[in-house]
């Protein structure tokens, strides 16, 4: 039987030159088929709805490998077996998950139960339904089971997920031994498991463990992405090692990754935590050079460390901007909160609540540490009232207050002086299930030693050691501190023994607080012996002690010794500060030592030592007593144009340094200075410049000062309101001498006879004798018996008159009066 002839050959073109060409077109491409999951293995949304209860449900199924598509040797056993179920691996993954946690027999018992065991494809199904939940102790159970079935393979995907739910719960022990162990188990560990490990040693600062496991990722071959460099980075700055941090950017950008916006944030974020708020900024201004657009978490490190070095305007501006650009980097609450805790710390309360009800305004709404922030500013000046009014709004807007929050209250009621107050909030607090920490002890403890209740100050110890607090050295300062301001030295040694009991070592500010404790009770040897124990303790003195004992002893009157400890502060190579030196200056003006003190001024100056307002008050103090009011003018156009702020003091020591020198316009030019910047007046500059308009007669000047005496009169001396009273008699203003007398009445002053001695006889210099009787009658009202010579001295004027009737009367009254005498 013969073959079939093959088909004839297609004619080719040099059998036929003159036929066209044959085109050949290539079959249709069919569609290249998408990747994914099979049908098996995908999650399906699946929605059941209950009529007779009205309910609805949404889950997600997977199928996974049923019993049908087992082995014949599997699907027998399988079929064969009435306790064998044909569940999806959903179903499975539920009926796990409902079971107690720490059962792992009732585990076990549901997945033997379970047909499709025998495929281990299912296995990674089931790890991953039920680590999407989070739960660890089921996932637990599972892959231990898992690894005692006979057909178990170990696969990177069932490591990876593990892994990953490991370290979602900070897990890192756990995680690094399930990394060794996929390794045993001959799994290669790709780079989502190399950067999941890295992440969860980064969030727990371990950056060294992170910085191996990178080494380790590259000796796999494995090069790290820019996430990976990220984790690591993150982990180094958490951890405050921000020069690890720069130095990996660098490596970073050498490999080949570069850095992008998120690196970027991370490096600022390690300078913030390293504190290196100066190096933060310029990192910041190497972005803008860059063209790296920052975004709202950029800004706001920028923000906090431009607050953190004191570059108040330059943080505001940010602000600003990020307000007019809304759109690429809208401010968020930690940026207003740390615009808020900038007016904070320069003490600017009203701006601190602007910003606050701009927040509001511009629909950001306030955490509890943007309110914390306000507290604070209220707190730092004892506004009491506006602090409660705060903490109210805080718990009314459906935050709860913190420790913080509490703590920060307590402090606007130890400022403010109401210790009673302060111990509702602090049994508020626990009340409400905050439990307080040791600030929270220890500003409760300020706040009883400040208003002098000493005793429950002390009594606060034992609480806190019964509540499981131990006291600190903190909570030793606070109450040494107490001593000194209640006047009871007995209990300073009380303090100290407590401290020593407990075994709390005292650092340089509780040393502080004892020695100034004692100094202000003038005791000494009991502050030199504190000293000594000091320095026998290692404990270095700083500029604070060695200010504190040149103060203290000034003050005593022992300048020798002042000055011994100033030498030894300079032996010690302890740099000086104004606060020192101003003491220095003090103490050579006691002694009378102008020359010494310039000597030091001069000194003070060229160290870069600004001097403030005290040290130019001690030297315009020395010029006055040396006579010298050229001197003492020129310090205080001086300080005028440092920007340093006059007060009251210096105003008035200038005015005596200025007529003593018989300068009396200067000190009526000093005073319009002080009105105009609002500088007001103190006992001794009203009698300065009532010395003045007397010496010049200007008694427009001093009726002008009468005016304006109402606010102020209770704190001017009865000897300088006479002496003013006296002055405007001589001037013949009868009428604004008696107004300011009305006042010193309305004032509730207790007037004695050299009062009404002046103002009598400025009456009767003028010729009226008729107010003249009148005053004597209000003397008498007043329990101020008249002498015999004020009840003659009118009688001339009476006679004068013709006015019989009040000279009878007047006669009467001496001879009453002369009678009592004899």
């Amino acid at each position: 039987m013969s073959s079939a002839p093959p088909p004839p050959a297609p004619p080719s073109r040099s059998s036929n030159p003159e036929a066209p060409p044959r085109v050949v077109r290539p079959p249709p491409r069919r569609p290249p088929r998408a990747r994914g999951p099979p049908p098996w293995a995908e999650r399906r949304p699946s929605v059941s709805v209950d009529y007779d209860r009205g309910r609805r449900t949404a889950r997600v199924e997977v199928d996974g490998v049923g019993a049908d598509a087992l082995p014949s040797r599997h699907r027998q056993r399988v079929e064969g077996s009435r306790w064998q179920r044909d569940w999806k691996v959903s179903q499975v993954a539920a009926r796990v998950l409902a079971l107690p946690p720490a059962d792992a027999h009732a585990v076990d018992a549901v997945l033997n139960c379970w047909a499709g065991r025998f495929a281990r494809r299912n296995f990674p199904l089931l790890i991953r339904e039920i680590t999407f939940t989070g739960s660890l102790q089921h996932a637990v159970h599972v892959f231990r089971w898992m690894k005692n079935q006979e057909n178990y393979c170990a696969r990177n995907d069932i490591y990876g997920m593990m892994i990953r739910l490991h370290a979602r719960h900070n897990l890192i022990d756990q995680a690094r031994g399930l990394f060794f162990e996929m390794q045993e188990w001959r799994c290669t560990p790709d780079a989502d498991i190399f950067n999941s490990l890295i992440h969860v040693h980064a969030r727990a600062g371990q950056w060294r463990w992170a910085i191996n496991i990178m080494d380790d990722m590259l000796r796999a071959a494995i090069p790290p992405s820019r996430t990976t460099y990220n984790n690591v980075i993150n982990a180094c700055g958490a951890a405050g090692n921000w020069k690890k941090s720069l130095e990996l950017c660098k490596k970073m950008t050498r490999n080949g990754v570069g850095p992008d916006l998120i690196t970027h944030n991370i490096v600022l974020s390690a300078l913030k935590n390293g504190f290196q708020y100066s190096k933060a900024i310029a990192y910041f201004e190497m972005m803008k050079g860059a063209n790296i657009t920052p975004d709202t978490f950029t800004l706001n490190i920028v923000i906090h460390c431009l607050v953190k070095v004191g570059q108040y305007g330059e943080a505001i501006e940010i602000l600003n901007s990020m307000r007019d650009k809304r759109t690429q980097c809208p401010p968020d609450v930690v940026t207003y909160t740390s615009i808020m805790h900038s007016y904070y710390v320069c003490g600017q309360v009203d701006n601190c609540k602007a910003v606050f009800d701009m927040m509001i305004a511009e629909g950001v709404k306030p955490n509890t540490v943007s309110y914390n922030a306000l507290l604070g500013a209220y707190a730092s000046h004892g506004m009491h009232t506006e602090a409660l009014r705060v903490f109210k709004l805080l718990k009314q807007n459906g935050l709860r207050p913190d420790v913080v929050s509490y703590t920060t209250l307590l402090n606007a009621y130890g400022r403010s002086g109401q210790p009673e107050k302060a111990r509702e909030a602090f049994n508020e607090m626990r009340k409400n299930s905050c439990k307080p920490n040791k600030i929270s002890y220890n500003a409760l403890i300020d706040a009883y030693g400040s208003a002098g209740m000493l005793k429950e100050g002390i009594s606060l110890l034992h609480e806190m050691e019964k509540d499981g607090i131990p006291p600190d050295v903190v909570s030793i300062s606070t109450l040494l501190t107490a001593c000194g301001r209640c006047r009871q030295i007995t209990k300073i040694g009380t303090v100290l023994e407590a401290a020593k009991c407990r075994g709390i070592e005292l650092n340089i500010v509780a040393y502080n607080s004892g020695i100034g404790s004692y100094l202000s009770f003038g005791d000494y040897e009991k502050a030199l012996e504190l000293y000594a124990s000091m320095m026998a303790s290692n404990v270095n003195p700083d500029s604070v002690t060695y200010n504190i004992l040149i103060s203290g002893l000034c003050k005593l009157g022992k300048y020798a010794e002042s000055l011994k400890f100033f030498e030894d502060m300079v032996d010690l190579r302890i740099p000086l500060t104004k606060e020192v030196y101003s003491s220095l200056i003090c103490s050579y003006v006691k002694q009378g030592k102008l020359t010494e003190a310039e000597s030091t001024f001069s000194s003070m100056k060229e160290s870069g030592c600004f001097p403030d307002v005290l040290t130019y008050t001690a030297m315009i103090q020395a010029y006055s007593d040396d006579g010298s009011w050229r001197s003492a003018w020129d310090l205080f156009k001086e300080m005028e144009g440092n920007a340093i702020q006059p007060d009251a003091i210096i105003c008035s020591a200038l005015m005596e340094a200025l007529n003593n020198g018989s300068q009396h316009e200067r000190v009526l030019q000093l005073m319009e200075f002080m009105k105009e910047k609002c500088i007001p007046l103190n006992q001794k500059a009203y009698f300065e410049i009532i010395a003045s308009c007397s010496m010049l007669g200007d008694w427009e000047t001093a009726s002008e000062i009468v005016e304006y005496l109402d606010s102020s009169l209770s704190s001017i001396s009865v000897g300088t309101l006479n002496h003013l009273l006296n002055f405007l008699g001589k001037c013949g203003k009868t009428e604004s001498m008696m107004k300011l007398f009305y006042k010193m009445v309305n004032s509730c002053s207790v007037l004695g006879l050299s009062t009404y001695t002046v103002l009598l006889r400025n009456l009767l210099a003028v010729g009226k004798w008729r107010k003249y009787i009148e005053v004597l009658q209000w003397m008498e009202d007043a329990g101020v018996r008249p002498t015999l010579y004020m009840y003659q001295s009118v009688l001339p004027y009476m006679w004068r008159d013709n006015s019989m009737d009040y000279v009878t009367l007047m006669q009467e009254k001496i001879n009453a009066l002369r009678e009592k005498i004899t």
